[in-house]
């Protein structure tokens, strides 16, 4: 059985995509331990395929070449096979300094000495899940070739990332901030790569109301701690319907919530990610990205973008911020719009795959 050691994206959204990838190589046989930043962790202990996750003890961009070296040294010898992720030549170190025999990326960033098994990078941005799953293609030339076209979305379209918790694990999440499942809505209004993919913080309190009061049910607004002024203010305009969370749970456990709710509202982010995963009715605003790239692969999701509604000839930019101070591409998606899309999800009936 072959012994495999992946190196994870340092991204939530970007590890939910890499679960097909995971998928793959399980079903060959492979053991899969992976090595990811802490922040990422809890996305894949909620993989089965997975037997064993190493925490990195890296900061975010920093090289840390010392504690790259004491990692490689502590897993030297565990491993036949490597899966590196990450485009970074950063990212390549471990497997090579721990001398794992075959080690498998895409071609760049000066890695040609670091992987001896070297994918072409299609450039661009292809689709994610695709990207991730066209490594697990084999071996040789042919395999490359074959790679490349699933990396370009014509070989991996089946492939629908999915997480798993149990139902303890969920009722836990909830009763811990005093919410039943299936009995609350979550929203996660923010974006770690920043404003120009947020959906405006007033459309996010208008559909809290609109959601309270047609329901009865209140919103847990998810985020880690760079979002709690944001969920605070949306709170503030809907102060009946919402419950800041953001900055008060772990990964783990605003998953589990968003796997127990009713149904997600968010942006093109991590989260939106966890809850295509998980098959719950969801609608997901874009803004400066694009769904071709990053979709929530999820029957049950509706995807709302204007691009080609306005004519956005700027969309997707891929931008931190919009360069024309406008965002009409965010601000001109109404509330109204994004909760027929909710509420046809779930009065739909359609059951998650």
């Amino acid at each position: 059985m072959t012994r495999s050691l992946i190196i994870a994206p340092q991204w939530i959204g970007d590890a939910v995509m890499s679960e097909p990838l995971m998928a793959r190589l399980a079903a060959r046989g492979e053991t899969l331990t992976v090595a990811a930043l802490p922040w990422v962790s809890p996305v894949y202990a909620a993989m089965p395929q997975v037997t064993r996750v190493i925490d990195l003890p890296f900061a975010h961009g920093r090289l840390d070449w010392a504690k790259r070296r004491e990692v490689a040294r502590g897993v030297r010898g565990q491993f036949d096979a490597a899966y590196v992720l990450p485009n970074s030549l950063k990212s390549a170190l471990i497997p090579f300094l721990a001398r794992i025999p075959r080690r498998v990326g895409y071609q760049g960033e000066g890695r040609v000495l670091l992987l001896n098994e070297r994918l072409p990078n299609p450039g661009g941005r292809p689709p994610m899940v695709a990207f991730y799953s066209a490594l697990a293609q084999g071996e040789g030339r042919g395999a490359r070739s074959s790679s490349l076209a699933a990396a370009q979305g014509h070989g991996a379209g089946a492939d629908i990332p999915r997480l798993h918790f149990d139902p303890q694990t969920q009722s836990d999440a909830a009763s811990k901030v005093g919410l039943t499942p299936g009995q609350f809505f979550t929203f996660a209004p923010g974006a770690e790569y920043g404003p120009a993919k947020c959906w405006p913080a007033d459309h996010y309190a208008e559909l809290a109301r609109s959601l309270h009061a047609k329901h009865g049910l209140p919103i847990a607004l998810l985020g880690s701690g760079k979002e709690a002024e944001l969920c605070d203010r949306i709170s503030l305009m809907a102060p009946d319907a919402c419950r800041v969370l953001a900055g008060k749970t772990s990964l783990k456990d605003a998953m589990a919530l968003i796997a127990a709710s009713k149904g997600l509202v968010s942006n093109d982010s991590g989260l939106m990610h966890v809850a295509a995963a998980f098959g719950l009715p969801q609608v997901a605003v874009f803004g400066s990205t694009s769904p071709e790239h990053t979709p929530p692969l999820n029957r049950r999701a509706q995807v709302i973008w204007l691009k080609d509604e306005l004519g956005l000839e700027c969309s997707p930019c891929f931008e931190r911020t919009c360069r024309f101070g406008h965002t009409r591409c965010l601000v001109e998606v109404s509330p109204v719009r994004v909760e027929a899309a909710l509420d046809g999800l779930l009065n739909a009936g359609v059951p998650a795959d």
